[in-house]
């Protein structure tokens, strides 16, 4: 099991010690999640805070053996005021995380896909006009300041509902004078290069998993293919994900780093609960 830098009570109080900081602190909480503060306020990216994958699969030809460490319980963060979803699959969408995270926190706003509004809301028993649904090309702003911008993901293809609405989302967050990308889950294609084209990034946050049919899962750019992408949107640091949480379905993030030394992109690797400063 691969031990978090810092997790419960510890984590805890490294996030209550930044609450007046300038810039923007952001934590990586496994897989795709993370956590983002600036301002005293305080955003979730896909948080996957369980082990609901493992025993949905534990009896299966598909074990989802978990390899870190959980940094915290969902029910002690009840700081949070935004929560977004990428996608439906389960370790970006986890009723067992998501629903203490409600309880604890009663004027949540959650951001998810239009197309995925009503799915969310049936997988998290609230209400349906609860979850506040985007699509690519759109944005919502948060009362306090915050903007987010809806870019499309294909994973593995850019699929669209009947009314055209994207099922799978990336984020661009306008947060103070600073950019933030999150892909969600995805492969490379050229509508998510377009889309992202006015966007400064300072921060790209990409999976390098890859995209492997013998896993039997939806796949995710590689190492090589995550580089790629930070440079040509001309991100000023790439932060990868998606890796270390289930054994059948990981790499090792150090090809990353040595690819990204080689194209001249600047990569931080972030250890679970770990936290990166952006002044």
């Amino acid at each position: 099991m691969i031990p978090a830098y810092q997790k419960d009570e510890v984590f805890l109080a490294d996030v209550r010690a930044q609450r007046q900081r300038p810039g923007i602190q952001l934590w990586w909480l496994g897989q795709s999640g993370y956590l983002i503060h600036h301002q005293n306020h305080h955003m979730l990216i896909d948080p996957y805070l369980s082990d609901s994958l493992t025993h949905k699969y534990a009896h299966t030809d598909k074990p989802h053996i978990r390899m870190s460490e959980r940094v915290v319980a969902p029910e002690k963060l009840d700081f949070i005021d935004l929560v977004t979803s990428s996608h439906n699959h389960t370790d970006h969408l986890d009723a067992d995380t998501l629903k203490p995270i409600i309880a604890a926190n009663p004027s949540l706003n959650m951001l998810v896909p239009e197309a995925n509004r009503l799915f969310v809301a049936d997988r998290l028993s609230v209400n349906r006009s609860w979850p506040i649904g985007i699509s690519d090309g759109q944005q919502y702003s948060l009362p306090w300041g915050w903007v987010v911008h809806g870019i499309p993901a294909a994973h593995n293809d850019l699929e669209r509902d009947e009314n055209g609405n994207c099922r799978y989302l990336g984020y661009v967050f306008n947060i103070g004078p600073w950019t933030i990308y999150h892909s969600g889950d995805t492969l490379w294609h050229p509508e998510i290069i377009d889309a992202l084209q006015s966007f400064q990034i300072d921060i790209a946050l990409l999976p390098i998993n890859g995209n492997l049919p013998e896993r039997r899962v939806a796949g995710n750019l590689n190492a090589r293919e995550a580089v790629g992408l930070a440079k040509s949107i001309g991100a000023k640091l790439l932060v990868p994900g998606h890796y270390h949480m289930f054994t059948f379905n990981s790499v090792e993030p150090e090809e990353c780093l040595s690819i990204s030394r080689q194209a001249d992109q600047p990569t931080h690797l972030l250890q679970l609960g770990e936290r990166l400063d952006w002044l």
